[in-house]
């Protein structure tokens, strides 16, 4: 018992000083390593993770909220100053649209980013603890997306923005300022793909537990006139398939959790990535339309370009996640019926009845606010950006005739 005692310390220990490695996640703290590291740095992660618990700290948490307050003032005085006293001046009028939208949007999710924090905080503790059953193939394959999205999406922001303002005659806070809330609107829009992801891999893993328990009972019915051996086998299967309902039904918690904490600051990030992509457009046609060919003007022309593809890209992405995720859901309840189709035994078959319920009860879609997010959101807003871009260019070339 004493040498079992000293071995298992210093497994905790080794794990404990594993080095984390980029591509290479082990479990949730290094899949999440970059996000969570951003995050520090941008002063908005005021948890820190001791024994695989999230807590809070009181020196964090007051530099969080010195932040967010110093953010909300400066998008007051930049809202006051644009609309009410005119001091600062903007060549067009589709251009104060495109920075109040910016600016309020932005404030209103950081807003609600600061008083969720507590929640959120709930949150990542569950997807710690049901993302321990995943395999270490999982967390790697997660790990190649995740930190390549994080890290490269962070430094390509920073890049982009400083290039854009070294052309433009702005004051260095305000640049400093617009870039850190650039920053803090990616960061929590990468966590909630993050968060994303993992549930699904967390229902794939069911899925792929149900896939085998199904391979066990054909087997098993093969094997039915052999007594003994059934009678040996048959509490197996029920062991197992009522751990994986009651991981569904965690996981399934979990995604009710998510969409409630994230669902404000999502559907605040739709309209906003809806409003920069139709006024980034428009810019672009309305510089086509003025038809003024000089080197500044092509250098602004590929950043409208490369801000519109970004925001493309970043609503793709969590279109896809929630939508893969949600089939990732469905697909257990098809891989239920199947086994119950399978099976001649009982219990079995009452096991199965009430896991199949679940499933038909728990509708695991991610949604904000009622708008559920998938491949059809993402059709309507491209087709919706589709047809204002065609009206606009009729009425573009109209006006130039």
């Amino acid at each position: 018992m004493i040498n079992m005692s000293l071995k298992f310390r210093k497994c905790i220990k080794c794990k404990m000083w594993t080095k984390w490695q980029l591509f290479h996640a082990t479990d949730f703290q290094s899949l999440m390593h970059p996000c969570f590291t951003f995050c520090r740095i941008l002063g908005i992660f005021p948890y820190y993770i001791k024994a695989s618990t999230f807590e809070t700290t009181k020196q964090r948490y007051i530099l969080t909220t010195i932040i967010i307050c110093i953010l909300c003032i400066y998008k007051l005085i930049v809202l006051y100053k644009i609309d009410i006293t005119g001091t600062i001046i903007f060549d067009s009028t589709p251009l104060v649209f495109e920075r109040n939208c910016f600016f309020i949007l932005s404030g209103f999710i950081m807003i609600v980013t600061y008083i969720l924090n507590g929640p959120r905080m709930h949150l990542l503790q569950n997807i710690m603890e049901i993302s321990l059953r995943l395999s270490p193939d999982s967390y790697r394959k997660l790990s190649r997306l995740i930190h390549a999205k994080d890290i490269f999406g962070f430094f390509f922001l920073i890049g982009q923005t400083a290039f854009y303002y070294s052309m433009i005659n702005f004051s260095n806070i305000d640049k400093i300022f617009v870039l850190y809330i650039n920053l803090i609107l990616f960061q929590m829009d990468m966590l909630y793909i993050n968060c994303v992801c993992v549930l699904k891999a967390c229902f794939k893993e069911i899925n792929d537990n149900l896939t085998n328990l199904r391979k066990l009972v054909v087997n098993d019915e093969s094997h039915i006139l052999r007594r003994n051996y059934h009678e040996r086998k048959n509490p197996f299967l029920l062991i197992k398939l009522r751990a994986l309902r009651k991981q569904h039904l965690m996981v399934s918690d979990t995604v009710q959790m998510l969409n409630t904490i994230f669902s404000l600051q999502l559907l605040a990030t739709i309209v906003l990535v809806f409003a920069e992509v139709t006024f980034h457009l428009y810019f672009y046609i309305f510089h086509w339309k003025v038809n003024i060919i000089s080197a500044q003007h092509e250098l602004l022309d590929g950043l409208l370009v490369t801000t519109w593809t970004y925001q493309c890209i970043k609503m793709v992405l969590i279109g896809w996640a929630c939508d893969t995720g949600k089939d990732e859901a469905m697909r257990i309840g098809t891989t239920v019926h199947e086994i119950l189709n399978d099976t001649i035994d009982e219990h079995l078959g009452d096991e199965l009845q009430l896991f199949s319920l679940q499933v038909l009860h728990r509708k695991n879609t991610f949604s904000a606010k009622g708008l559920t997010v998938d491949t059809t959101l993402l059709v309507a807003i491209v087709s919706n950006i589709t047809t204002y871009l065609l009206i606009l260019i009729q009425f573009l070339i109209a006006e130039q005739s």
